[in-house]
């Protein structure tokens, strides 16, 4: 069967998009960066695609809010897109990566149908705790979840590096129907072995302060996911940052086994 191919959206301030292309092209899809305004001036390239990432970076420079002018633009020029992707038959993938969650989350698109919330935002990112930009690796864990990009993954061990990476939901009825339907498909966590944290855990272990120590959500149908760290920058072991005290090196890096994820479920 062909290789699926990737639409890996830029705009000006992205800068993640050549390493998020590399991961996927590694896990045997097609990848290809498109801008934004070529998109707008030619909606049909949608047509060619199969997955559409929101890579990481600082679209239009975070100005306002993070990745909300690219959500502007997206929601006013690019719906047709969004619904083919995100509404359409369960032939499509979207991911958004850090910055491209922020994106998805500013869509509503990654909390669509949270009836607890009413008419309401259901839930948010925003700045994290320390009020500034933290860059840092961090242990991550999964939990049962329908999210396609973490099928047969329990733990991973990624960097992250925002400023807006703060889950906070508007209330814990909310928070609670989001994990019941697993949909808070991958949280913060202290360290590889840990099980299950009920507690929001103190700052490195959960960076931002998030509600539930989450740090990926994914919609109702597992095919559309974000999440606030980085998992094309851990595609190859040499990437750890202990890569070379490490007793055993594996064959590859914890990051890559999503975009594999993404590859096989066309397949």
């Amino acid at each position: 069967m062909p290789s699926p191919r990737v639409l890996v959206l830029r705009a000006p301030g992205t800068n993640c998009d050549e390493e998020t292309s590399h991961a996927f092209q590694r896990a045997g899809a097609t990848a290809e960066r498109v801008h934004v305004n070529r998109l707008i001036d030619n909606p049909a390239l949608k047509d060619r695609y199969q997955i559409l990432c929101l890579p990481g970076g600082f679209s239009y420079g975070d100005d306002i809010a993070a990745g909300r002018i690219l959500a502007t633009r997206m929601r006013k020029h690019l719906a047709e897109l969004l619904d083919v992707f995100v509404h359409g038959n369960a032939d499509r993938l979207v991911l958004g990566i850090c910055n491209g969650m922020q994106v998805l989350m500013r869509l509503g698109v990654l909390t669509e149908g949270v009836a607890s919330a009413g008419n309401e935002q259901p839930a948010t990112l925003t700045w994290n705790n320390h009020g500034r930009f933290e860059d840092r690796w961090v242990h991550l864990a999964c939990d049962q979840t329908p999210c396609v990009f973490l099928r047969g993954i329990r733990h991973m061990y990624l960097p992250m590096a925002h400023a807006e990476g703060k889950f906070v939901a508007r209330s814990p009825e909310v928070l609670d129907e989001l994990k019941s339907a697993g949909r808070l498909c991958l949280r913060y966590t202290s360290d590889e072995a840990s099980g299950v944290e009920d507690q929001v855990l103190d700052f490195p272990a959960n960076p931002n302060g998030a509600d539930a120590n989450v740090a990926g959500v994914c919609d109702a149908t597992g095919r559309v996911f974000g999440l606030m760290p980085h998992p094309e920058r851990h595609i190859d072991p040499t990437q750890h940052p202990f890569w070379t005290r490490r007793p055993t090196q594996p064959e590859d890096g914890d990051g890559l086994a999503m975009f594999r994820n993404a590859v096989d479920y066309f397949q």
